[in-house]
């Protein structure tokens, strides 16, 4: 019912964090290599950034499909009875959290294999530089 609104959340959050966190460090270095850094880790984050939106979008889409979403308040349709909100928050505290913790560790995932990756690419050129 609302379980999309948890990595919608966690997602708006992300979204505040890195830019004020990135905001503060892009500010203070103007170190080239630093900048290189900073701006891997946004594009890191962006992937983050880009997985919980659209994971949160498609879902509100099925909610919309199956008419727990309408476009009237309350917009949740398991807000119209006082006897559906604790189905709906227990929904959202297993499926939503679950959701949300999957699309992080996937996206953990992602990032430990593309640095895995470029550190093997760094690797085989300064090899064949020699």
């Amino acid at each position: 019912m609302g379980c999309f609104l948890v990595p919608l959340t966690e997602g708006v959050l992300v979204s505040t964090i890195s830019k004020v966190i990135l905001k503060k460090y892009t500010k203070n270095d103007s170190n080239l290599e630093c900048q290189l850094k900073i701006d891997n880790i946004k594009e890191k984050i962006s992937w983050l950034k880009k997985m919980l939106y659209g994971g949160s979008f498609l879902l509100a889409i099925e909610h919309i499909y199956h008419g727990e979403l309408s476009f009237l308040p309350p917009f949740l349709t398991a807000l119209k009875e006082p006897s559906q909100i604790s189905i709906m928050l227990k929904e959202m505290a297993i499926n939503g959290v679950a959701m949300a913790v999957a699309t992080t560790l996937i996206w953990a995932l992602i990032v430990g294999i593309n640095s895995l990756l470029s550190k093997r690419k760094k690797t085989v050129t300064s090899k064949e530089a020699i």
